[in-house]
């Protein structure tokens, strides 16, 4: 099969496996061979599903060749960068939101983890956050939308925890809100376990974290994202759970751990009305989505719908439109991004936009 005819596949053998782990009590082999012939459909059926998998995107797939390691939406312009890895291919991959390709790039870029898009009316950028080891790792960078280096954060090439030269190792991801305000999670697997808050202009305004399992500790930060109330979620992969800390002070606010016994969080994001927090867990190969808190509290998780990937899939790390409302998905094991789309019935304004 070529690699549309595996996405498919794949799409299906994910509804039989849907409709296998939630249809109660044992199926004789006659009712076997029904739930074979119908197990998409009944899947659909037996549990809340807030979205499908769009099998034509994006156009060309052919494009993805490398271990796709994370993807980021600019909502402002249409477009979807893809951050890959592997030797002599394109390290940065942009398409639009409709999944027609447009360029690539491969300038400035040892090994990228994690990607974020930052636009507004008067600037597009691209932040990257490079994990390599040669003379561009350690870093995190903006580029513009066309791939030309902008900014540096970090000594390119040097790991280390110093704050002033700024130093990383491995860092994450980062999230840029709406003031131009920067939040890093530094890093995967490195040196540092830390949240940094960075001004608009490099200026260090808040620092937490250090490695641990108690409140404002981190165990591989992963994934940061800031919600319309002010709150910073953190993916606290190595320990099994998110923490959320105040935006303005960095105080700590608390921690959901329950979702997560089985797999920490690889990945944290909000859907685009903000009523749920939409993560991935990597080695499960699945996205939950949960009841977003409301303000003052942060409670406990509470999983609304299930996306369950195929085995191996590997989801890494994802974004989610803000126009659309589709979560796109980074997937390293089968080395591509795969699109979900909101179904109508829950999410009306985005799907009638």
């Amino acid at each position: 099969l070529g690699r549309p005819g595996r996405r498919r596949l794949l799409s299906c053998v994910t509804g039989f496996a849907f409709a296998v782990l939630w249809l109660p009590g044992e199926l004789s082999s006659e009712e076997m061979c029904v739930l074979r012939k119908f197990a998409f459909q009944v899947s659909w059926r037996t549990k809340e599903i807030l979205y499908r998998l769009d099998v034509d995107w994006p156009n060309h797939p052919e494009y993805f060749t490398g271990a796709t390691f994370s993807v980021a939406i600019d909502s402002l312009s249409g477009l979807v960068y893809v951050a890959q890895r592997g030797d002599n291919i394109p390290k940065v991959l942009v398409f639009t939101e409709d999944g027609y390709f447009l360029r690539s790039w491969n300038y400035t870029v040892d090994t990228p983890h994690g990607i974020f898009a930052a636009s507004t009316l008067h600037e597009q950028s691209v932040w990257i956050t490079d994990v390599g080891s040669g003379s561009y790792g350690h870093t995190i960078k903006k580029y513009n939308s066309f791939g030309d280096l902008v900014q540096v954060l970090g000594t390119p090439g040097k790991k280390g925890t110093s704050l002033n030269p700024l130093q990383f190792d491995n860092p994450a991801e980062l999230y840029v809100d709406d003031t131009g305000d920067i939040y890093i999670v530094d890093g995967d697997g490195g040196l540092n376990n830390r949240l940094i808050k960075l001004s608009q202009d490099f200026m260090m305004l808040w620092l937490r974290g250090e490695r641990g399992t108690g409140p404002a500790q981190f165990n591989i930060p992963h994934s940061v994202t800031v919600d319309s109330a002010g709150r910073v979620w953190v993916a606290d992969r190595g320990n099994k759970r998110i923490q959320v800390f105040d935006k303005d002070t960095g105080e700590w606010l608390g921690a959901w751990n329950n979702c997560f016994t089985e797999e920490g969080p690889s990945s944290v994001r909000f859907s685009p009305d903000g009523k749920y927090v939409i993560t991935a867990q990597l080695n499960l190969s699945r996205v939950l989505l949960a009841a977003a808190p409301p303000v003052g509290s942060i409670g406990n998780c509470s999983v609304v719908s299930t996306i369950q990937l195929a085995d191996e899939v590997l989801p890494h790390l994802l974004d989610v439109s803000a126009q659309t409302g589709a979560i796109y998905v980074a997937e390293i094991g089968a080395k591509q991004v795969q699109k979900y789309v909101p179904m109508e019935s829950y999410f009306p304004s985005f799907t009638h936009s």
